[in-house]
């Protein structure tokens, strides 16, 4: 395997990983600290500012992780093309892939959208104002559907670590550190 072969998949893996870890960290850590500030306000404040500086980070895990993607794909693209279990694993993990950028792209979406409703027409306790619009109603809509779309991402992203794990058995020797003698 080539120097370059192993760069491509270790940074496959790693940015998994912190697309994972970032996505997990957010649906059990930074959304619910955020939610135990007082004010509405705050909470919009708290969240929206660690996932502004996560962004970015993300950004550019999901970038390089489809940009290495490719790179494994056209590396092993004889063996993806004549052996049946490698495309069938390689063709489930485009579906997860497109899976957890459909998720994240989401809860962005979503996010955004409930910032922009909780950060406005607040009153001076930084609840949200009663007005005819019906922003309350649309937050609320946002709200649920981010309490699905936040684990979604991390469930999709796994699932892809474990098929590389898969992926990885395929690859190697006869005879493993765990395997058994016969």
């Amino acid at each position: 395997m080539s120097t370059l072969s192993t760069t491509i998949r270790a940074t496959h893996l790693v940015t998994n990983a912190a697309w994972f870890g970032g996505s997990l960290f957010g649906a059990v850590g930074l959304n619910p600290a955020a939610r135990r500030a007082g004010r509405t306000r705050e909470q919009v404040d708290v969240s929206g500012e660690g996932w502004e500086r996560w962004g970015p980070v993300q950004g550019a895990a999901i970038g390089l992780h489809l940009l290495s993607g490719l790179g494994i794909l056209a590396d092993n693209k004889n063996r993806t093309m004549r052996h049946r279990p490698t495309r069938e694993a390689v063709v489930v993990k485009t579906v997860l892939t497109g899976a957890a950028l459909a998720s994240t792209a989401g809860a962005y979406v979503f996010g955004e959208r409930l910032g922009q409703l909780r950060g406005s027409d607040t009153d001076a306790k930084g609840e949200i104002a009663a007005t005819p619009s019906g922003r309350e109603g649309q937050a609320r809509t946002a709200e649920r559907q981010l309490a699905w779309l936040q684990w979604a991402t991390p469930a999709a992203t796994g699932a892809l670590l474990v098929l590389d794990a898969y992926l990885g058995e395929q690859q190697r020797g006869l005879a493993g550190l765990l395997d058994r003698r016969r």
